[in-house]
């Protein structure tokens, strides 16, 4: 009997020991929580994404308050495009298409995944919606696949997919 009345009391502090931790973490986590551009440059597989933002001189838009909902294409997907396809929109002449297939990507909220699968289609910064459908339990954004979601920052959401989304 007494090792049982032990074993749940050493049960009982191990569960109040895990709720005060991640209360901490919870707490602390909006002081020392990096921002969308910060997240997404930290992971190391959106330097093309990175590079395209600064060159469109949307770094600061994206550090802002927010909340912004952003479906960030990793460095592969933007290899997907074709050879050369990143380099043109790159140039100062071409900010403008930059800019607009960048903001095509971003959604003014915060959304999540469990918010994302009940959806058809979602408004963009860039202006045009964008369409959400959920097909053998992935969910994809346009024709681009959602490889990881609710990665959370300081101000918003990311969610990682396969393909660059190009508005219509």
């Amino acid at each position: 009997m007494s090792r049982t009345v032990l074993t749940l009391t050493l049960v009982a502090a191990l569960i109040a020991a895990t709720n005060v931790a991640l209360a901490g973490d919870c707490c602390s986590k909006s002081k020392k929580q990096k921002d969308i551009v910060e997240t997404a440059v930290k992971a190391g597989n959106f330097k093309t994404l990175a590079t395209a933002l600064k060159s469109a001189e949307l770094i600061k838009t994206l550090k802002g308050k927010g909340p912004f909902t952003v479906f960030a294409p990793t460095d592969d997907a933007f290899k997907k495009l074709p050879k050369g396809t990143v380099a043109e929109l790159l140039k100062p002449e071409n900010k403008k298409k930059l800019t607009a297939i960048l903001t095509y990507h971003v959604v003014p909220g915060q959304v999540l995944a469990e918010d994302v699968v009940k959806l058809k289609k979602v408004k963009t910064v860039q202006g045009s919606e964008a369409k959400i459908r959920v097909k053998d339990g992935k969910v994809y954004v346009d024709n681009s696949l959602v490889t990881a979601t609710d990665i959370r920052t300081r101000n918003g959401v990311i969610h990682v997919i396969d393909t660059v989304l190009i508005p219509k």
